[in-house]
């Protein structure tokens, strides 16, 4: 039997309540107290649903009745920037199978398990490096821009086959492309000049090629240039967005949190701690978007086609059924000796993140050595005056000042 929810329906996207800055903002939080679906609003008042437990979360993302398909018309998007973004040229994670399938298996390979494992060096080097430019002849930094981010820009750099020097324009595009108030215009514009420069790039690899994904991909004749530069678009900002605020805001909780940093110096330790920082933190706090494409019962509520609902990673990571029974402590609490291998940071189904491997050893390399490194490490201001980045895809830090 089906019913109907009554409560008031939830605007989206909601505010963080910046007392509490590594939890999802109170809003999804009531509502999952409430419900695991919810009924929801977004900006131009069209209803959605909201699903926040973990299960539920589960079924929305595996179960092919709720479309990843952006170019649907009832499709749930925040913005007309954001529709503007995916209706012109979506990367495969906005399709379904077969276009979806066709097109991830392109770049699989690269990012198996065993690869990235191969990797590891090379990307310790890069972690090494980043923290002697970081501390030469100084004790202070803006962590963010000077390892959070180069970090992981440098490693999906080198594996796409992008050049560094530019990165100060594909993070600058990144950013306009990721944020909630970005207008169509700024979207479109910013689309088209990555497209351009990710085109023009690979194009220039069917010439030349080199050892990397983005000449691989262009040697290929059944993959036009847009497909490319769409797959590029994706790998290039997802690699480098991610992490770099995973970074951010792990090395702030661990801050807060001193007798748990040494979890991160036992090499046995080291990976389940990562994964209750993935869980804890859980970056893409806005949820991930699908629209209903039959009618689906959910939790007793009837989701009916055509229907937009948004699967909320972040309170499915916090739902006490999966993380809070086990006698440690409540969902809400970071411990790094809890079994978190389940969570959802990464998404669910065949849509879930291709490039998880390499973000676990990004992370496991990344903390590990700071906190090695630096002992002392510690903010350079108050904790409050932290600016949290409120209004984007993925929820992180603008700049993080620390002395060591």
């Amino acid at each position: 039997m089906t019913s109907t929810p009554t409560a008031p329906a939830v605007p989206l996207p909601a505010p963080h309540d910046m007392r509490c800055p590594f939890s999802p903002p109170p809003a999804y939080t009531e509502a999952a107290r409430t419900s695991s679906v919810t009924r929801a609003e977004l900006p131009d008042g069209s209803p959605c649903w909201l699903v926040t437990g973990y299960p539920e979360v589960r079924t929305v993302l595996s179960d092919r009745r709720f479309s990843a398909d952006a170019r649907h018309p009832a499709f749930p998007l925040f913005t007309p920037g954001r529709r503007e973004l995916f209706a012109r040229n979506p990367s495969f994670i906005r399709l379904d199978d077969p276009e979806h399938a066709r097109l991830r298996r392109m770049v699989t390979g690269d990012f198996l398990v065993k690869r990235v494992e191969a990797m590891r060096p090379g990307i310790q080097q890069i972690v090494d490096d980043a923290l002697d430019r970081m501390t030469d002849g100084t004790t202070e930094a803006d962590l963010v821009a000077a390892f959070a981010l180069p970090v992981p820009s440098l490693v999906i750099c080198l594996l796409l086959g992008v050049p560094y020097e530019d990165r100060e324009m594909f993070q600058r595009l990144s950013r306009t492309l990721l944020n909630n108030t970005s207008g169509v215009d700024e979207v479109a514009k910013a689309q088209q000049e990555l497209q351009d420069y990710l085109g023009g790039l690979a194009a220039h690899k069917k010439e030349h090629p080199a050892e990397d994904i983005l000449s691989r991909l262009a040697a290929r004749d059944d993959l036009t240039l847009q497909e490319i530069a769409s797959t590029g678009i994706l790998l290039l900002i997802a690699g480098h967005e991610t992490t770099a605020n995973m970074i951010g805001l792990s090395t702030v909780l661990l801050l807060d949190r001193p007798d748990q940093v040494a979890k991160l110096a036992d090499p046995a330790a080291l990976p389940g701690a990562v994964e209750e920082l993935l869980r804890h933190t859980t970056i893409v706090q806005t949820g991930l978007p699908r629209v209903a494409v039959e009618d689906v019962e959910l939790e007793g509520t009837l989701i009916r086609a055509g229907e937009g609902v948004f699967a909320m990673l972040s309170t499915a990571n916090r739902d006490e059924r999966m993380f809070g029974a086990d006698g440690r402590l409540p969902a809400d609490e970071v411990d790094l000796d809890r079994d978190a291998r389940r969570h959802l940071a990464f998404g669910f189904g065949v849509h879930q993140c291709l490039g998880q491997p390499l973000a676990r050893a990004e992370l496991q390399i990344a903390l590990a050595t700071l906190f090695r490194r630096l002992p002392g490490l510690r903010l350079a201001a108050p904790r409050s005056e932290l600016v949290f980045r409120d209004d984007t895809v993925v929820y992180g830090l603008k700049s993080l000042p620390v002395t060591w």
